[in-house]
């Protein structure tokens, strides 16, 4: 069987990956790793929370979906009608799962042995969906359930919430299990309409890294494989404005202390960009509230936060990018103050270069250490190529990012006419009213 194949190569220190274009439209990555025990093996779709909204080229209008039916359907795939997928994996000595994100779901195995028998398992059962009636009734039940325990974890609410000051229509801010209320409306025809659109082998991707043989895994994706047509999908997100949504959310919690999300709502971006934006924006967060940094210290010192302080450059999909500042504190409001100061100081004294080096090459160091890791090296295979990017452009971007860049990202990534905070506080006042 003919394939599109090329070696992508690390000019750096020589590893090399197999990148397979197959017959029947998969994308394939597969990276021997010699002298490794195990394999880990993912096969994802482009398909998340956010792919409510689409249409193929057999679709005159656009298709929407209720919230939360990427997830439902992870769950539902590994119910076939005569097998128990776990079951099958036990007998290969496999550790089966899957998961679903913003902007994909991926199911996934780890093994020491027989991995060739587990990889027929994964792509057998992703290519046999089964649902019914009962079945889907069955499930609504189970994650209803889900969904109302994680209406009562705090974190998750506050961030939610922050999510929904920062963006007016991206989906981006609806959570991923939906609620109670949307998964009543999936059917079984519904599960297939979004099955047949987003599970169609030009629209994933198989990711497989460790001890194997290339030649076996291909052959295997000849014998299980089953070709189908490229429908041209299209899930594009409804078009997002600049502004957000408003800046303040507050919400009463039974915790002890209040909880906080500040949120820096940013430019989007796709591509080895992506990769680069986040590079320069997560050592600059670190050089202006990282552990290390004169405000983290401050900010500890005089007891407005503690060990729960953190950040994130946060993007769900390659439409949406924002920054994250999150933790506990008595007075939140004093926090974000001081943070906006503190980001006024840098923009005129500027950052500390001799650190900005040591984050870097800390971070460079790292990211080589994790090459070394079988999961890891799948778990890049399968996003890199979801994001557009080969895995040694990692090292490659953050090899080229540059003090002067990560200083003038103070400038594009903070915009405190684009930031908001959400608040949670402990149950003593109306909700909405928050002097915290």
């Amino acid at each position: 069987m003919g394939y599109e194949k090329r070696i992508v190569t690390n000019e750096i220190n020589g590893d090399s990956y197999i990148y397979v274009k197959h017959p029947s439209g998969l994308d394939i990555l597969i990276w021997k790793k010699e002298g490794f025990t195990t394999t880990e093996a993912l096969f994802g779709t482009k398909y998340g929370s956010v792919n409510n909204r689409f249409k193929t080229v057999d679709d005159d209008e656009y298709i929407e979906v209720p919230e939360g039916i990427a997830h439902f359907l992870e769950h539902k795939l590994f119910e076939n009608e005569d097998t128990d997928v776990f079951e099958l994996y036990a007998q290969t000595g496999a550790m089966g799962n899957a998961y679903t994100s913003f902007a994909e779901t991926v199911y996934l195995f780890n093994c020491s042995e027989n991995y060739d028998k587990s990889l027929r398992i994964l792509l057998s059962f992703v290519q046999k969906p089964y649902f019914t009636d009962e079945s889907v009734a069955k499930e609504q039940g189970i994650i209803g359930q889900e969904i109302k325990m994680g209406l009562d974890n705090p974190e998750r609410k506050s961030f939610f919430n922050l999510l929904n000051c920062l963006y007016v229509n991206h989906p981006i801010k609806i959570d991923i299990a939906g609620t109670v209320e949307s998964i009543a409306k999936i059917t079984p025809e519904l599960l297939y309409k979004c099955y047949n659109t987003f599970y169609n082998l030009h629209n994933m991707c198989l990711a497989i890294a460790g001890n194997l043989d290339v030649d076996e895994v291909l052959k295997i994706c000849d014998e299980e494989l089953i070709p189908v047509a490229d429908y041209k999908l299209d899930a594009s997100v409804v078009e997002e404005p600049e502004e957000i949504a408003c800046d303040e959310m507050c919400e009463e919690f039974p915790v002890g202390m209040p909880i906080f999300n500040i949120g820096y709502k940013c430019k989007a971006y796709s591509g080895y960009e992506l990769l680069k934006n986040e590079y320069i924006a997560s050592i600059m967060m670190q050089l202006v509230v990282g552990n290390t940094s004169k405000l983290y210290n401050d900010l500890t010192d005089e007891g407005l936060i503690n060990s729960n302080f953190g950040f994130e450059v946060f993007w769900g999909s390659d439409s949406m990018f924002c920054l994250i500042i999150s933790g506990e504190s008595k007075d939140p409001k004093t926090v974000r103050r001081r943070i906006e100061e503190e980001i006024e100081r840098l923009k005129r004294d500027g950052l500390d270069k001799d650190e900005f080096e040591i984050i870097r090459k800390s971070r460079y160091g790292s990211l080589v250490k994790s090459f070394d890791s079988v999961d890891t090296c799948a778990e890049y295979l399968l996003n890199a190529q979801f994001v557009g990017v080969d895995v040694f452009d990692m090292q490659k971007a953050l090899q080229e990012v540059t003090f002067d860049e990560v200083q003038n990202g103070l400038y594009k990534f903070f915009d405190k006419s684009k930031s908001a905070i959400s608040i949670i506080v402990p149950s003593r006042k109306q909700k909405g009213e928050c002097d915290a």
